[in-house]
């Protein structure tokens, strides 16, 4: 029969093992999140490489004095194009800000100029979005609108599914209206930039809401056949100009990722 100083060393043992347990598992949750984070900074950086083409202007890159309005923003490309390419300003919303953003703000004055705001708001609220414009003195439109891994979220419509089930989030999802869409994106901005990339192995949260779901080829083959008609669109991923749809069909399906830019044609065609 054990002594009840063995008794007394087993239980204080228990206790110290419970709590390294727990501490162990507490650095593998952080440990996850840095590992995350560090991901996401580094697809961030990936995406720009294959963004920045977008904003060429007579084959030059000049955001001097610009301004960016980013939708979905991730807060960390903004960071990377201030840095790099130094607009004027750089405006972000979404729906779930990441948590750097406002350490992103504070520390990005120390190394940039370019002014940088975040807002958690939705991109169909009407008001939100007139008030971000008034309170960041954006005068007429943004010079870019930047929708990377977005578009695809912007679903409004009715359900597209055919179920017996109730219509909601869970379940459906919805319409992508383009001709709405695009002409309130291009209401914001005099450039639309659209950037999409599909990866079968990424979660893509909004998908659980119902909401989201990546493009299928019917459904880019229907924003482009729109777009053709009264805008210039211009692939920089791939380096693509042919402006057939049955060809853009074909592009479609060998690409994962897509980048294009579309702008208002003028009374005679041109930007």
């Amino acid at each position: 029969m054990p002594n009840a100083s063995v008794f007394q060393l087993t239980e204080k043992q228990k206790r110290l093992d419970d709590r390294l347990t727990k501490q162990l598992s507490e650095c593998e949750k952080e440990l996850e999140n840095l590992r995350n984070e560090l991901e996401s900074w580094l697809y961030s950086l990936r995406a720009l490489s294959e963004i920045q083409e977008a904003f060429k202007i007579n084959e030059e890159i000049d955001l001097h004095g610009k301004t960016i309005l980013d939708i979905g923003t991730d807060a960390v490309k903004p960071l990377y194009i201030a840095l790099k390419f130094k607009p004027s300003k750089i405006v972000g919303i979404s729906d779930e800000l990441p948590n750097s953003a406002s350490d992103i703000i504070l520390e990005s004055r120390l190394f940039t100029k370019t002014k940088i705001g975040f807002y958690d708001y939705n991109f169909f609220n009407e008001v939100a979005l007139d008030s971000i414009r008034e309170k960041e003195k954006i005068e007429g439109k943004f010079s870019f609108v930047l929708v990377s891994k977005t578009l695809h979220h912007l679903r409004d419509g009715k359900c597209i599914k055919r179920h017996k089930h109730r219509e909601d989030e869970k379940f459906c999802k919805y319409q992508f209206d383009v001709e709405k869409i695009f002409s309130k994106l291009l209401e914001l901005g005099k450039r639309v930039i659209i950037y999409e990339c599909f990866f079968p192995q990424d979660k893509d949260d909004d998908k659980v809401r119902g909401r989201g779901g990546y493009f299928t080829t019917k459904e880019w083959m229907t924003i482009f056949n729109y777009l053709k008609k009264e805008h210039i669109v211009k692939f920089t991923r791939p380096q693509f100009n042919d402006k057939k749809l049955e060809e853009i069909k074909k592009m479609l399906k060998q690409n994962d990722c897509l980048c294009f830019y579309v702008e208002k044609k003028d009374e005679n065609g041109n930007y």
